[in-house]
């Protein structure tokens, strides 16, 4: 495995365990687990934000990954991939307000807005699996230049 399926199988890893711990935490909290359910939830933003960073660093030094499978499926591909994007910054913004709801102590509102934002973060992690499985797996593709590098001009 080389560093250009290396970090992207990394930051996927943290996206499962993300979702995995929010699905437990969501568990904990349904049996009244209040203190256990938020451990967990601490861990799975941890999980997400080491993903983020992987993924941010990835992409400026190493670059993305360009589509490598045939180019009729290319548009489904890029429509799906807008749609990843989406979904997963919605899911931070979620993620974030439904923490800063939790650590302000407005419980009502946190668990207005907790349902909604594991849903969503469920989709974000099942669509990021998907990306990295056409990516990486079923049509690898090519590298892009580093974001420094096109910023830089090297």
């Amino acid at each position: 495995m080389d560093m250009f399926t290396l970090f992207p199988t990394i930051s996927t890893s943290f996206i499962v365990i993300s979702a995995i711990l929010v699905a437990i935490g969501w568990g904990l909290i349904i049996k009244g687990r209040r203190e256990a359910h938020k451990k967990v939830m601490i861990a799975a933003a941890v999980a997400a934000l080491i993903f983020f960073i992987i993924y941010a660093s990835r992409t400026i030094f190493v670059g993305n990954t360009n589509w490598g499978g045939p180019a009729d499926l290319e548009i489904y591909y890029r429509v799906f991939l807008i749609f990843h994007i989406v979904l997963a910054t919605v899911a931070a913004v979620f993620g974030l307000t439904t923490l800063v709801l939790a650590f302000k102590e407005k419980f009502a509102k946190h668990r207005k807005w907790g349902r909604t934002t594991a849903v969503i973060w469920f989709f974000t992690a099942i669509t990021g699996v998907a990306v990295y499985i056409l990516l990486y797996v079923m049509y690898p593709g090519g590298h892009t230049k580093p974001m420094i590098d096109a910023i830089f001009g090297t």
